[in-house]
Parts: C-alpha cells; structure tokens; sequence
C-alpha cells in the first residue's frame, strides 16, 4: 500500500505515521475515527493489482527509424473499478532520449469485469531484439488517499530489423542489370554469358556475332544476342570480429556493412542468382542458405537484425574453411572486412590463394569519411599533421588493396554512404564481363 500525495496532506494536518503495516507496505492512521475509517474504505475499495490480467498484441517487427505499437491489454475480473496509473517498462533502447516518460505511462479506468486497451509506441534506437521488462501499475481508490501497486510480467519481443537505406539505389541498378540482361538493345558477349536469341543486324553491330547459318536460311543478317548467366552462386560473408566494431561517421561498420549487403541482396536476386549469407569471426553467428529469390530478402534482413559485433579477432582459416564448406562449387564470394594492413596481411593474404583457386572473390571495405576530410585540411600546423597522418592511412589502405588485387580479388573501398552502390556496381561490372 503506497501513501500517496492526498494522504500526505491529510497526515500533515491531523495524522501520525505509524510506520510498516505489512511487509512491503507502509501508511499513515489519523488520529480520529473518522479519517481513519475514510482511510481504510479507500484502501478497501482500490482494486486489488495482483488479481488483474494483462495480454500483449501488436507489432513483432519494425525497421530501425521506424515506430513499432504494442497493445497492452488490462481485464478486470474483480467486483472494484479499476482506476491506475501503469508504467510499460521496456530497455531504454527502445526509445529515443527523452521520450520514455512520456512513452511509456498510461492512466487507465476498467470497470469491474470489463477490459480496456493502451498502446506503447516504441521507437527503438538500436538493432536486434527488445523485449519488454514488467508492467507497473498503482490502483487507487475513490479518494485518491492510498493506493495498491504491484507488477506482472507480460512478455513480448520486438525484432528491430536494418534500415536498408540503400534501397533508394535499386531502381537504378535494376535499369543496368535490365540492360545486361538483354531486355534493351545494349547486348555484350562475355566468356561467362549465355545466347538469349537471335535479331537482324543493325551498323555498329559487332561482326562476331552474326550467326552465319542463321543469316543463310533468311534474306537478312542475323546476329545472336546474348544475356549474362542466371543462377549464379553468390556467398555474402560478413566479418563480425572486433574491426566492424568501429564507427565510420555515425554508426559501426558492420552496419555499413549491413546495408551494403542487403542492397547487393535484392539485386541478385533479381537477376535470378542464388545468394546466401555467413557472419563468422571465430564461430558462425548467423547463416541463411537455400532461399528462394521471394524469400531471400526477408531471411537475410532478419538474420541479420541480431547480429553484433564481437570484440574478438577474426579466425581467418576458419572464416575461410567455412566459406569453402558453404559454398563447395565455383561462386563469386563476397567478403565485407577490413582494409586494415595488419588483419589482411596477417590474416587474409595467407588463406586468400584457398579461395581465389575455385571461386571470385570481391573484397569490399567502409573507408572512414573523417579520414577524407582531414587529408584535406590545411591553414595551420595542427591541420597540415592531421593531413599527412590521413595521406599516410589512404596510403596504406591503397596498398594493402594493391596487394588483393594482385591475387585476383576485386576491392570495392569506399564510405558508408557510397558502398553500398559501389558493391552494386563492382557486381554488375563482373557479370558483364561473364566473370561469374
């Protein structure tokens, strides 16, 4: 039983505190009868807390940036009405600062035997799961001077999935992969691609491709048009060990990472290519495999919703022993690390040749934006240091990049912002020239 702020004037103006009543239980008794009566009835008649029933429904998923509405549902099986302030306890990820009070309190009126409905509106502010914590509630009675409070634990997760901002950029890599795909007249021959079908010769049509039997059995030149192979292997492979812990502008590089992906995702798939995805550092922490293309999205997108970096130094035999288990025939493999000198040459260039000698391999990294900006600072000392120390990092990042390419691998190097369509481009640059 709480005393609440009634009953504290009450006490203050006739009244002596008593002290404990009950375990857990503390109040004032008035001096006179008939306060104290007044009292009693009001703590008789608040409706007990423990006896109510609380159920959940609403949202189980929300993008980051995006609102999620769970429903609490409150019955009231007793014979008292109800009449409470609540509090809907969640982590305090799941709002953005300052809005949890606000969030997260409810005043509520139930009838006796009847139910009502709050909403909790969460905004979470970080991946993976949230899952809500207890429910408080303070039951007072008709004269506002005491009240019964008491908790329940109502269980319900919340999945906060990637924003996938890139997303704005699919429409224009779908517009080149249509042009590859021979559904415009921008046709290529690359060693990797597939005849689609044959058209009359126009000027400026490549000579080699006039199909000569074909041009024989008509009264025009034929020439076969080609398309870039379908159901290709594409093998996703994230590295969460300690380096995609660091920020690159505003947010981690893995979740960089995670976009870039995702947008590299949606567009093979599109093309008809198989995609899977592995997150590996010293264990796997998630794989997806044998989606298909309607399937592939939603699968990656939540697999991808709990993943953290983990403050641990990626296995690079391991990460690659599992790649080759995930994907045993020829496939482009695309790995998402770093470019730092020490995890590459330490780690990476000495198991690279396992990877190269089956499948294409496309490297892709996040370049910190603040690195850019300082190369180019100037005006006094301090800015000219700050400059050679970033000329020195871009340096070093174009080497160790110099030294992948020199093993066959292709590397995408670029800022959160761009690498996500720089990985799209560096995909449909290799399906172009048939390397997949």
């Amino acid at each position: 039983m709480a005393l609440t702020g009634r009953a504290a004037l009450v006490a203050a103006l006739g009244s002596i505190p008593v002290g404990i009543l009950e375990p857990g239980w503390t109040g004032i008794l008035a001096v006179n009868g008939p306060l104290a009566l007044a009292c009693a009835c009001d703590f008789a008649l608040a409706a007990p807390v423990r006896r109510l029933v609380l159920s959940r429904s609403g949202d189980t998923s929300a993008r980051l940036g995006e609102s999620a509405d769970v429903t609490l549902t409150i019955t009231n099986p007793t014979g008292r009405l109800l009449r409470a302030r609540l509090r809907d306890a969640w982590p305090p990820s799941s709002w953005r600062p300052g809005t949890e009070v606000e969030s997260s309190r409810h005043r509520v009126t139930v009838p006796a035997g009847e139910r009502r409905r709050v909403t909790t509106r969460l905004r979470p502010t970080r991946r993976g799961d949230r899952q809500a914590d207890r429910v408080t509630i303070r039951s007072y009675g008709p004269l506002g001077l005491f009240s019964r409070q008491g908790t329940h634990k109502v269980p319900w997760t919340v999945r906060v999935l990637p924003p996938f901002t890139s997303r704005k950029h699919l429409p224009s890599k779908l517009a080149r992969l249509r042009e590859l795909d021979g559904r415009t007249s921008v046709l290529t021959r690359g060693e990797g691609t597939e005849f689609d079908s044959l058209r009359e010769y126009v000027p400026g049509d490549d000579t080699r491709s006039i199909d000569w039997r074909a041009t024989a059995r008509q009264s025009t030149v034929a020439v076969r048009t080609w398309r870039p192979e379908r159901d290709r292997h594409i093998l996703l492979v994230l590295d969460t060990g300690r380096t995609s812990a660091g920020r690159m502008g505003d947010i981690p590089r893995l979740d960089a990472s995670l976009d870039a992906a995702l947008l590299l995702a949606a567009l093979a798939s599109r093309a008809g290519d198989r995609v899977d995805l592995l997150a590996y550092d010293r264990r796997i922490r998630a794989l997806v495999q044998g989606r298909s293309a309607g399937d592939v999205l939603p699968s990656l997108v939540n697999a991808m919703a709990t993943l953290e970096p983990e403050l641990v130094e990626t296995d690079a035999r391991g990460l690659t022993a599992t790649a080759l288990r995930t994907a045993p025939q020829r496939a482009l493999i695309v790995l998402l690390t770093t470019l730092d000198a020490a995890p590459v040459e330490q780690g990476l260039l000495p198991v690279l040749p396992q990877l190269t000698q089956r499948h294409t391999v496309l490297v892709a990294s996040v370049a910190d934006p603040h690195i850019a900006q300082m190369a180019q600072a100037r005006g006094n000392a301090e800015a000219v240091y700050e400059a050679a120390a970033a000329a020195q990092a871009q340096s070093e990042r174009q080497r160790t990049a110099e030294q992948l390419r020199r093993h066959g691998v292709t590397v995408v190097d670029a800022t959160p912002d761009d690498l996500a369509p720089a990985l799209a481009d560096a995909y449909l640059a290799l399906k172009a020239a048939g390397r997949l």
